[in-house]
């Protein structure tokens, strides 16, 4: 039988317990409101606590979340560096190092993947990247192979002119970095190169990982150092000023390898946050 309607106000409404429906909600308020605290610092709090300790992935840091100068506006820098502006990242987990040789071979082996330096060329796609009007490449360029870096028989005026010094070789991929005359013998703890980004994405799926942000990677790079022209400070490198695996000398002419290296170098050869800066390009997935 339905319940009569009454026919004037008898105070607050209620439930059935006869409690104010007006206390019930405020309860209930307050219970969310708390819900949320417990959630926020078990998912955003407390992973900076505890990842923060020696119980994260094998061969990971955990890099504490926070703001930071991204970009320069330094008048050497390229015009997509520019303009430098503040950026927050949250924390995130990183390889301590560049992914080696064995480790990618490892994913090789595993999975029986080949890189795209290892496939035929699809000249239709890259004719869909290209100008309108690009003219078909010749065969002998669509073979198999990847750009690589060939030091100039002389002083260049145009630095920014890349096309002087990087060359189509066929047989280049990651097991032949600079032609198939070339090899990684004895190099298992050298970064991994001749890898395209849907290679490195490939990898980094199969590890169960994902790549950086670009500004997660420069993020980590910079350390604790915020708005420094380089990731160990203000003082510029030279011959006797090492702090990394760069070029010294006169790029991309010759190459005078102070430090040790003229190509690649075992990725723990130097101080975290410097192995190689600028001598190994480093996959991102942030889109251009």
């Amino acid at each position: 039988m339905p319940n009569k309607v009454p026919t004037q106000s008898a105070g607050p409404a209620t439930n059935q317990s006869g409690r104010p429906r007006t206390v019930q909600i405020v309860r209930l308020l307050a219970l969310a409101l708390a819900a949320f605290v417990v959630s926020y610092f078990v998912f955003g709090y407390a992973p900076t606590l505890f990842k923060s300790k020696s119980t994260g992935p094998p061969g990971m840091v955990w890099i504490p979340g926070g703001e930071f100068t991204m970009g320069t506006d330094d008048s050497i820098g390229w015009a997509d560096e520019k303009p430098a502006h503040r950026v927050r990242v949250n924390g995130f987990w990183m390889d301590q190092t560049d992914v080696t040789n064995a480790q990618f071979r490892a994913f090789v082996e595993a999975t029986h993947y080949l890189t795209t330096a290892e496939k035929p060329v699809d000249v239709q796609e890259i004719l869909r990247q290209s100008p309108p009007g690009t003219p078909t490449p010749p065969p002998d360029k669509l073979a198999p192979g990847a750009l690589v870096f060939q030091p100039t028989s002389a002083p260049v005026k145009n630095v920014q002119d890349f096309t002087q010094w990087w060359r189509w070789t066929p047989g280049a991929n990651w097991r032949h970095p600079d032609g198939l005359a070339s090899n990684i013998d004895g190099k298992d703890d050298h970064p991994v190169v001749q890898v395209s980004w849907d290679d490195a994405v490939a990898y980094a799926q199969w590890a169960g990982k994902r790549l950086p942000t670009e500004a997660e990677w420069e993020f980590a790079a910079r350390g604790t150092l915020d708005g420094k022209p380089y990731v160990w400070g203000d003082d510029p490198p030279s011959d006797t000023n090492i702090h990394a695996n760069i070029w010294q000398g006169e790029f991309p002419y010759k190459n005078s390898g102070a430090d040790g290296y003229v190509r690649t170098s075992p990725v723990r050869a130097f101080p975290p946050n410097r192995s190689e800066e600028r001598r190994v390009g480093k996959e991102c997935r942030s889109r251009w």
